[in-house]
């Protein structure tokens, strides 16, 4: 449902394919429940939005817990999941992990054409109609959201704390 998750539905095929071409066998641990802040603004859920980082380490913390497994990949976006996922890594610090972003949604309105859109809806030069169209065209993709925000900001830690490949 999640613009920012969606790369993932094909991942767990590409990884299984990918680890059987290497002589090694992939599974799925688990899933993780997720949720988007800008999804949930003003909804009742909003209030669990740090809370749920507490619900995704233990999802992925038991996933993980049959000692089966040789390694971990996680896949995961923003400022909840993320860090679910790495204290699950973490407490699980003897299997070998890497972390796979979803990659940066494309590009929508520019950040300065959706001010002033904004702005003019501010001023009541706009209606609601023209508002929802402007926020519509700027987060049109599939990916990381496109603004400086937590999701960039988590996935960019990851990559410095050597859990990403470099441009991830």
């Amino acid at each position: 449902m999640l613009s920012a998750h969606q790369p993932f539905e094909t991942y767990p095929a590409l990884i299984r394919e990918a680890a059987h071409e290497a002589g090694g066998v992939a599974q799925v641990a688990g899933g993780v429940p997720a949720m988007c802040d800008g999804v949930t603004q003003g909804q009742p859920g909003m209030e669990l939005s740090l809370f749920s980082r507490d619900v995704i380490a233990m999802a992925a913390g038991i996933g993980l817990s049959h000692n089966m497994f040789d390694a971990a990949v996680y896949l995961g976006v923003c400022d909840k999941i993320v860090p679910g996922l790495a204290i699950a890594a973490l407490t699980l610090g003897h299997l070998p992990a890497v972390f796979i972003p979803a990659g940066p949604m494309t590009t929508g309105l520019p950040n300065d054409e959706k001010a002033k859109v904004r702005q003019l809806f501010a001023e009541g030069k706009v209606g609601r109609d023209e508002l929802l169209e402007a926020e519509s065209k700027s987060y049109h993709g599939p990916g990381t959201c496109t603004f400086y925000g937590t999701a960039n900001s988590n996935q960019m830690l990851m990559e410095i704390m050597g859990f990403h490949l470099p441009g991830a």
